[in-house]
């Protein structure tokens, strides 16, 4: 199987005060042209946000916005007048659209840990939405969950030719990996897989375009994205 691999290790790694992030491609200060984004995945950042810090309101346009709460509550505000807490097993989708200030907040004293996620939409300048579901894989696992996609009858409708789905898988299970776009781009949150001959670890991922399988090596948490082949 033809695969790029990207290792944890190669991922930025950001310390400012109260937050650690981990880029799985470049963003802000951190740049690496091998790492710009695959199809119309762009951005992966992995941040652990320390009590009653976080993001203060700015702005953002033209981005599909995707937000997992692994561990806390993210309390979120934004121009559209939503404002209310995100936490551990929930997910949020921004489609920022025409334009959208927001604000990302740890109101508690415990550590926030989240992924942040953005994808390029394939409409450009429509109205912007915000979406917010419970789906935490922990409950249902061995099995995947779809988070978001282009039909209507998604949980979260994203404007672009994709899915997202996550599973948390047993040691020594497999899920079998067959897409509806073209390209596969599956994440590792924590644990060990092996898809083919390729063994990836916790924030490590790999990108391919066959149908294959996910063994897990460890108790295993993952992402798996099924993007387009060309970004619209």
């Amino acid at each position: 199987m033809n695969a790029f691999l990207h290792p944890s290790e190669n991922r930025g790694h950001v310390k400012m005060g109260w937050l650690e992030s981990k880029h799985s491609f470049s963003f802000g200060n951190w740049y690496n042209p091998d790492y710009m984004g695959v199809s119309a995945l762009r951005v992966i950042n992995d941040d652990l946000i320390d009590g009653h810090q976080g993001f203060g309101q700015h702005p953002h346009d033209n981005m599909e916005i995707l937000t997992c709460v692994l561990k806390g509550t993210i309390t979120h505000k934004d121009s559209m007048g939503n404002h209310g807490g995100i936490t551990a097993g929930e997910w949020q989708l921004m489609s920022a659209g025409t334009g959208v200030r927001h604000s990302e907040m740890n109101q508690g004293d415990e550590q926030v840990h989240l992924l942040q996620i953005w994808i390029i939409p394939n409409e450009r300048d429509a109205e912007p939405t915000y979406q917010q579901i419970k789906c935490d894989p922990r409950e249902q696992p061995d099995q995947w969950h779809l988070i978001v996609g282009p039909n209507a009858d998604a949980p979260m409708h994203i404007r672009q030719n994709a899915e997202v789905k996550t599973a948390v898988i047993s040691k020594g299970k497999r899920l079998p990996i067959e897409a509806t776009q073209h390209v596969n781009y599956v994440h590792v949150i924590e644990g060990k897989v092996q898809i083919a001959e390729h063994t990836v670890d916790a924030g490590g991922a790999i990108a391919f375009l066959e149908n294959s399988e996910i063994v897990a090596l460890e108790d295993t948490q993952v992402i798996w994205f099924d993007l387009p082949e060309k970004v619209a």
